[in-house]
């Protein structure tokens, strides 16, 4: 672990804690984590961060998801068959990462974003409970294919609001209402992030010391998240989500701005 200061390193569990609560509410924690340690430990490998923060993400994820499990109807058995195909996803996204220029997928990306958010809001019952027997098995076979496929390609390929993207998808295509879309996304997001971290671990990239005090944090406000989810229901879900897609969408233009 670098030397860092005492300062900085609370500064950085504080925003572990505050990832986790986002992340285990709709998903999109690592907008405010990544940027947090790449401002924090300016002179670290970018590989070393990514390793370290997926160490974080997956113990906060997995927290959120055991808190979820105990109180969601969450269908474990598809949750698992998303997370293996975003898995599988993620490591293809990752082989044509390499070709593939950021500066034309964020465009592409914040067009996407903005009309997400235009349906959310005009669509004032979207994310509730909807009504009808089991979901077909045609629509799982889609879910694994599209949700769990598509959008672990996405992750692997570019990665921003992955976690919030699963959230809107497990509603659309599942008919979920909000919180167990996001109670679903926790487990396939384990799933993917168990992937990655072996990885990491493997190339030596991941900072154990720094992310095992991280990880604390970051599993209270996971746990504190999903707690909060269950407790106020999908309207509060709904308003948190589209408060981080507006923010996934000014980060996404900053950064074009400025590349």
């Amino acid at each position: 672990m670098p030397d860092i200061p005492l300062t900085t390193l609370v500064l950085l569990c504080l925003a572990a804690a505050a990832a986790g609560w986002i992340d285990a509410v709709v998903g999109g924690g690592g907008l405010l984590l990544l940027p947090a340690m790449l401002l924090g430990l300016p002179h670290t490998p970018a590989a070393h961060i990514l390793g370290t923060n997926k160490a974080v993400a997956i113990v906060g994820t997995s927290g959120a998801a055991v808190t979820y499990l105990r109180k969601a109807p969450v269908d474990v058995r598809t949750a698992v068959r998303i997370g293996l195909a975003a898995l599988a996803g993620s490591m293809t996204g990752a082989f044509f990462a390499a070709g593939i220029s950021s500066e034309v997928l964020r465009p592409v990306i914040m067009v996407v974003l903005l009309g997400v958010a235009a349906f959310v809001m005009l669509r004032p019952s979207f994310g509730r409970a909807q009504p009808g027997g089991p979901v077909t098995r045609a629509r799982t076979v889609m879910a694994i294919v599209l949700v769990g496929g598509g959008i672990g390609f996405y992750d692997g390929l570019f990665g921003p609001g992955t976690g919030t993207f699963l959230v809107l998808a497990l509603t659309a295509v599942l008919h979920l209402d909000l919180v167990t879309a996001s109670a679903t996304a926790k487990i396939v997001n384990v799933c993917t992030n168990a992937g990655a971290l072996a990885m990491f671990a493997h190339q030596g990239t991941v900072m154990w010391r720094l992310a095992a005090l991280m990880a604390v944090f970051n599993l209270a406000g996971g746990m504190f998240g999903a707690r909060t989810a269950l407790k106020k229901g999908s309207e509060f879900v709904r308003g948190v989500l589209l408060v981080v897609v507006f923010s996934l969408v000014a980060k996404l233009a900053f950064d074009q701005w400025t590349a």
